[in-house]
């Protein structure tokens, strides 16, 4: 069963619409993380459209002329090419991009279609020109045909780049950034309610590819056992696949991803440290670019600083997804044992790891359910939008929830408060710590400022304890299925 994704879907839907009405192209840019499902929405776009339709998927390190070729044969076996469009098709490809897609724009026909070609950084990364050549085609004909041209990628930064200003495609396609599955949807696929379907989603990270796998109302305790039994499963192919996708050679990158860990943030230092030779720290100069690439091109890595009224230039530096960091915590290790036949092992090291990453793990999803909620009107509070944490340089104390405004530098902080994703109620002994740290923050004032708890196991606290309380069904609320 095809789960969510109805957003998208409605706006491949309305595009398609539009063609229908004006007679003119239109064309998207989706990229996307891999393994979050883009070609598998496209497909079931193009099956439901029930127009016709080419989808084409490039290969890494193919040659232009191989590529070529290989996109003229899905051409040749899709349902554009049915009756007599087929006809015109030739048995020996164009020679350059220019001239194949001059030979697309003569098969389409003049009622609605869809071309997708899918991975196109791989077909630019062979062929400089190949911007140009797509830019070209679409201003002179593919636009003036009444198609749906879908342009899909996994390189983030390159597809994000493909429709800058300085760049051939740049205002001739929308742009659409596809996310993992939202933890409703993972509910959803998943057949889990609460805590438990929090737990499945923080484990797949709301990979389709993984989400599939999960029984209906299995617990994560059930589905984790279960996969120590198959070690072909997509718990550990996905991120292992994913993993060598974006590192394919051991260099500095991979070393600072490993250092960053799945175990919470890690502070420049920490990273520097951890990821030196021969006892010595890489050098800040070193260091800086290679965060930056990982955060803001491959976007494999969140930086997460004080939320306050005060500018702060500390920072930690997180795995953005959680199923990678499940993985590089403990899941890879479990792999390594299920492979020689030691269950026994494996088992150990997740009963022993589990609870500490999934409380620290937890902890930017129940911001991110905050932040929703108060964009959506649902908190006692009407100016919050965004919500984070805040810390100081000794990291003593750290605040779980800092409600505010706006971020990175608030300007009212309207409440604070604190995450308990352990078993065992929230009670007086956890509110006397945040009742004492909540002054620090920056901007929160005592007796104005609101306090806020979100705990798995529920409060034991005086009803007028705290302004509000969540538990996981609140957290899951913030999202639609």
């Amino acid at each position: 069963m095809f789960v969510g994704r109805r957003r998208e879907l409605d706006l491949f839907a309305d595009r398609l619409e539009r063609i229908r009405v004006t007679g003119e192209g239109q064309s998207v840019a989706i990229r996307g993380r891999r393994q979050v499902g883009k070609s598998r929405l496209v497909q079931e776009f193009c099956d439901r459209s029930e127009v016709p339709y080419c989808f084409y998927e490039a290969v890494k390190g193919m040659s232009p002329t191989d590529a070529i070729g290989d996109l003229l044969q899905a051409l040749r076996e899709s349902s554009l090419a049915a009756g007599r469009a087929g006809d015109t098709l030739p048995s020996v490809a164009p020679a350059n991009w220019g001239d194949m897609f001059k030979l697309l724009a003569q098969v389409l026909p003049d009622s609605p279609s869809v071309v997708v070609l899918d991975e196109m950084p791989w077909l630019s990364e062979q062929e400089t020109t190949f911007d140009g050549h797509l830019q070209v085609a679409w201003d002179r004909l593919l636009s003036r045909k009444p198609v749906l041209l879908l342009l899909l990628g996994s390189d983030l930064h390159m597809m994000q780049r493909f429709t800058e200003y300085d760049r051939p495609f740049y205002g001739r396609a929308d742009n659409l950034v596809l996310h993992a599955l939202n933890p409703a949807e993972t509910a959803r696929q998943t057949g889990l309610t609460g805590a438990d379907a929090i737990d499945a989603h923080l484990i797949t990270g709301g990979l389709p590819g993984i989400v599939r796998r999960w029984g209906s109302g299995m617990p994560a305790a059930d589905f984790l056992e279960r996969q120590l039994t198959d070690q072909t499963s997509p718990l550990f192919s996905v991120p292992e696949a994913a993993l060598a996708a974006e590192f394919p050679l051991a260099d500095m990158s991979s070393r600072v991803f490993e250092a960053i860990g799945g175990q919470g943030g890690r502070t420049f230092t920490n990273i520097a440290r951890d990821a030196g030779a021969q006892g010595n720290p890489v050098s800040s100069g070193t260091l800086s670019p290679v965060l930056s690439r990982l955060a803001d091109d491959k976007q494999i890595v969140a930086v997460d600083r004080p939320l306050s009224t005060r500018p702060s230039k500390l920072a930690v530096y997180r795995i953005a997804d959680t199923n990678l960091s499940l993985y590089v915590a403990m899941l890879r290790e479990v792999h390594h044992l299920v492979r020689r036949d030691r269950e026994a092992a494996a088992r150990t090291i997740i009963a022993r790891r589990w609870s500490t990453w999934r409380g620290l793990a937890v902890e930017p999803l129940v911001r991110e359910a905050l932040a929703r909620a108060g964009g959506d009107g649902g908190l006692p509070w009407d100016d919050v939008l965004e919500v984070g944490g805040w810390w100081n340089r000794q990291a003593n104390p750290e605040i779980d929830l800092v409600g505010a405004d706006r971020m990175p530098v608030a300007s009212r902080v309207p409440f604070a408060g604190s995450i308990k994703w352990q078993d065992g109620a929230f009670d007086r002994h956890h509110l006397a710590g945040l009742v004492r740290d909540a002054p620090l923050i920056p901007g929160f004032e005592p007796g104005a400022g609101g306090l806020v708890v979100v705990s798995r196991s529920g409060v034991d606290l005086p009803d007028d304890a705290v302004d509000l309380v969540w538990g996981p069904d609140d957290v899951l609320g913030a999202w639609t299925a």
